[in-house]
């Protein structure tokens, strides 16, 4: 149970930036505001849109709002790549971050039990709950700083990310290219494809990495 209450701290700390100044975030970066803030960057809006992915880590930025308007500027292609990086680094800096604090921050955060509760959580399941959780509000966050403090294999990671980021930023992307305001099948692709994706990609990790996890506890 432990690390369930390290999950709802973490979402906590993820939710509070969105009780303060959500509202005002979401006013500034509508559709046409994200694009017109792209646009006034001019040839750098592409950096432009990548940072405000990864600010999406401690701001309540609307992500897949961001991801449609690089659609709208750059196409579906280019902005579909500039999406899926933006959405990459910012659940690898989460990710990172959480990792580099070590097992002695993590034992005092999880408690050493919590820490094996979420050892064994993330051994088994891990893969599927960082792929799963890109489309959804404030779980990406939370998943990619438990793995990090879990130190979920970083092969492992970085390769059930990329399954959660690329359809969703690509999807999204063409939202954008298409002025589509009602992106349901968008949503849908974000919550299908990550799982066929991760399905196919899990096999060719092999079960190394599940030990490789329980070694670095043991360091």
């Amino acid at each position: 149970m432990r690390v369930f209450w390290i999950f709802l701290v973490l979402a906590v700390l993820v939710l509070i930036p969105f009780l303060i100044w959500g509202e005002q975030f979401t006013e500034i970066f509508d559709r046409e505001g994200s694009v017109s803030w792209l646009r006034a960057y001019g040839s750098w809006a592409w950096a432009a849109g990548l940072i405000l992915l990864v600010l999406d880590l401690v701001l309540p930025l609307p992500s897949t709002v961001v991801m449609s308007a690089l659609g709208y500027v750059y196409g579906a292609w280019w902005g579909g790549l500039l999406a899926a990086s933006g959405s990459f680094l910012a659940g690898s800096l989460a990710y990172g971050l959480c990792r580099m604090l070590g097992r002695r921050a993590a034992v005092m955060l999880a408690g050493e039990k919590g820490l094996r509760e979420g050892e064994r959580l993330f051994a088994r399941a891990g893969g599927w709950l960082v792929a799963l959780s890109r489309w959804l509000p404030l779980l990406p966050e939370v998943v990619a700083c438990m793995a990090g403090l879990t130190r979920m294999p970083a092969r492992r990671f970085f390769a059930a990310l990329a399954c959660g980021c690329i359809p969703m930023g690509f999807a999204f992307a063409a939202v954008g290219e298409t002025g589509n305001r009602h992106p349901v099948p968008a949503i849908a692709l974000s919550i299908l494809l990550p799982a066929v994706f991760w399905l196919l990609v899990q096999p060719l990790l092999g079960r190394g990495d599940q030990g490789g996890f329980k070694e670095g506890f043991r360091r």
